[in-house]
C-alpha cells in the first residue's frame, strides 16, 4: 500500500474513534481482525494469519504464523526446525516464525468483509465502555432522551449510552412519543454486548425510594431513614420512615409545606398516591399505622404463624381494604404480616362459634361437663391437643381447677391424641406414605397435617420435592413453619431423590 494510502487508515481510525467515543487503539485493533479475515479469505482460510498496524506510520504488515516444531503434521500451521533455522538462526521448538505475505490490494469483497468487522468491533467497543461507565451507577436516577419505542419497550438515549426500560418496568398508563424527557431508576447494568445493557424502570421499589431523596433534604442527610416501601405502580404506594430525633415529625417533612415535596413525587409517577407511615418496632402498633387512614378498635395477633387479625367499626371495613383490597394488601406487604380484616360483629360472632365448638369438642371428647369445658374455651384453649401439651402448673391457673383435676384433664386428653394419632397412622398405611417421609416430619409438623399432605398426593419424597413452598403451605395449613425451613424440607427430598436414583442407576449398570 503506498504512503498516502497508509496516512488516509490512519485519518480514518482518528475521525471513527471521535465519532464513537472510543479509542483510536480500539479502531486499529478492528481494522486488523478485518484485514486478517479479509487475508485469510485471499490466502486461505487454513493458515492462521497475522496483521499489524504500525500506530506511528498506518503501515500494514500482513504475515503468517508458523510454529517450530519437531515433526509437521500441519505445514499450513506449522515449520521444521530446520526450515525454521533458514529464516531465524536462534530459531527453536515452541518459537513462532511470522513469513511476510505479499501486501494485499483489498478487493470489493474483502473490503466489505473488513467493513463489517470493523462495524462489529467497533460496536463492541463503544459497549465495553459504556458498561465501564455506568456499572457503578447501579441504584442512581438518570434522565434520558426517548430515541424510539419498541414493542412497548421505550430506548432513552442517555448522552454517553443506550438504556431500555422494558414494558414491565413502566408504570401502567404510561406512553412516552420521541424526544421526551424521562426519568428513570438504573436497575441493572449488564456485561452483554449484543442486547441493551442498561435496564432502567419506573416502576422499581427504590424508584421511589430515591424520589424521595431528591425531593426530601432529611432523607438525603439519613435523619429521616426509609424503613419499608410497598408499591402498586401508578396506583398507589406505602412509604414506611422513621428518625431517632424528637423534634422532627417524619411525616411532615416527607409532605413538605401545603405538600409541596409529596406532590412532587406524585406528579412524576403519574398520579400514584402515596401513604407516609410512621415505622416502629410493635408490630401490631406498625399494622395498625399501615391501614391508615383506617380507625381499628383491635388486633389480634399470632406471632408464631406471623398472622394478624384487625378489628374494625363497620363503617371502617372498606377503608381498612381499599379499592380491590389494594389497602389491606399494601399494608400486609410492607408490615410483612398477613393481615385479615374483621367488623366488630364479624369478629364477635367468630369468636362466639369457635367458643361453642371448643366446648362442645371438650365435652364430646374428654367427657366433661358443660361449665368446665365452656371454662376452658374461655381461657384459650381450642382443641385437645392444647391441653394434652399443657403442663400442670398452667391448668392450676385457672380458678376451679386444682392439682388433681388438672393431672387428670391433661391424662384424658392425652389419651384422646394417642388415640386419634393411632386411626391417622393407620390411614397413612393405607395411603401408602412413605415410612422415612413420615419420620421426616415427625416433631416437625403434626400428624394431621402429615395426613393432609397426603390426602393432597404428597406421599413420598418424590411428590415433596415437586412442590412449592406456597402450595406445602396450602395444603398443610396454618404450619407453625417459617418458608425458609419449608424451603430447606423440599430440598431435603430434593436430595433424598437424587441419592435414591443414584443407587438406582448403580444396580442397572
Amino acid at each position: 500500500m503506498s504512503r498516502s494510502s497508509n496516512i488516509e487508515i490512519l485519518q480514518i481510525a482518528d475521525a471513527v474513534a471521535r465519532d464513537k467515543g472510543i479509542t483510536k487503539h480500539s479502531v486499529l485493533n478492528a481494522m486488523e481482525q478485518a484485514i486478517q479475515i479479509a487475508s485469510r479469505k485471499k490466502y486461505g482460510m487454513e493458515n492462521v494469519i497475522k496483521a499489524v498496524i504500525n500506530q506511528n506510520t498506518g503501515e500494514i504488515k500482513i504475515t503468517r504464523e508458523l510454529e517450530v516444531v519437531d515433526h509437521v503434521e500441519n505445514p499450513h500451521a506449522e515449520i521444521s526446525l530446520e526450515n525454521a533455522k533458514d529464516k531465524k538462526n536462534d530459531a527453536k521448538i515452541g518459537d513462532f516464525i511470522h513469513e511476510p505475505l505479499p501486501p494485499m490490494d483489498l478487493a470489493r469483497v474483502a473490503a466489505q468483509s473488513a467493513k463489517q468487522v470493523i462495524i462489529q468491533k467497533v460496536r463492541e467497543a463503544e459497549k465495553e465502555k459504556q458498561y465501564e461507565e455506568f456499572k457503578d451507577k447501579v441504584g442512581e436516577i438518570i434522565n434520558g432522551t426517548v430515541k424510539r419505542v419498541e414493542f412497548g419497550n421505550v430506548i432513552l438515549d442517555l448522552g454517553r449510552g443506550e438504556g431500555i426500560i422494558r414494558r414491565t418496568g413502566l408504570i401502567p398508563g404510561e406512553n412516552f412519543k420521541v424526544n421526551e424527557r424521562v426519568r428513570a431508576y438504573i436497575e441493572e447494568v449488564k456485561q452483554d454486548p449484543k442486547s441493551h445493557q442498561i435496564v432502567l424502570s419506573r416502576s422499581h421499589d427504590d424508584f421511589l425510594v430515591k424520589l424521595f431523596q431528591q425531593e426530601v433534604p432529611e432523607i438525603y442527610d439519613k435523619i429521616i431513614e426509609i424503613k419499608a416501601v410497598a408499591r402498586e405502580p401508578g396506583i398507589k404506594s406505602k412509604v414506611a420512615v422513621y428518625t431517632s430525633d424528637i423534634s422532627i415529625d417524619p411525616i411532615g417533612s416527607c409532605v413538605g409545606v401545603r405538600g409541596s415535596r409529596i406532590q412532587s413525587i406524585i406528579n412524576e409517577l403519574r398520579g400514584e398516591k402515596i401513604d407516609i407511615i410512621r415505622w416502629t418496632e410493635d408490630p401490631a402498633k406498625y399494622v395498625i399505622n399501615a391501614l391508615t387512614p383506617t380507625e381499628v378498635s383491635k388486633v389480634i395477633m399470632d406471632e408464631d404463624t406471623k398472622k394478624i387479625e384487625v378489628v374494625v367499626p363497620a363503617k371502617q371495613l372498606s377503608i381498612a381494604i381499599g379499592r380491590k383490597g389494594q389497602n389491606v394488601r399494601l399494608a400486609s406487604k410492607i408490615t410483612g404480616w398477613k393481615i385479615d380484616v374483621l367488623t366488630e360483629e364479624e369478629e364477635s360472632k367468630r369468636r362466639t362459634e369457635e367458643f361453642q365448638a371448643s366446648s362442645e369438642s371438650f365435652m364430646k371428647q374428654l367427657g366433661l361437663e358443660e361449665v368446665l369445658a365452656q371454662l376452658l374455651a374461655a381461657e384459650g384453649f381450642c382443641n385437645v391437643e392444647d391441653i394434652a401439651y399443657s403442663s400442670v402448673e398452667d391448668l392450676q391457673e385457672i380458678e376451679g381447677i386444682d392439682n388433681d383435676l388438672a393431672k387428670e384433664l391433661i391424662s384424658r386428653a392425652k389419651e384422646v391424641v394417642t388415640e386419634k394419632n393411632k386411626e391417622i397412622s393407620k390411614e397413612l398405611k393405607n395411603l401408602g406414605v412413605d415410612t422415612e417421609l413420615v419420620e421426616l416430619f415427625q416433631n416437625i409438623i403434626t400428624i394431621d397435617k402429615v395426613l393432609k399432605l397426603a390426602n393432597a398426593g404428597v406421599k413420598s419424597f418424590e411428590d415433596l420435592a415437586e412442590i412449592s413452598v406456597e402450595e406445602f403451605k396450602e395444603i398443610a395449613q396454618e404450619v407453625d413453619l417459617d418458608d425458609d425451613y419449608i424451603q430447606a424440607l423440599i430440598d431435603q427430598a430434593k436430595s433424598q431423590e437424587n441419592s435414591t436414583d443414584n443407587i438406582k442407576d448403580n444396580k442397572d449398570e
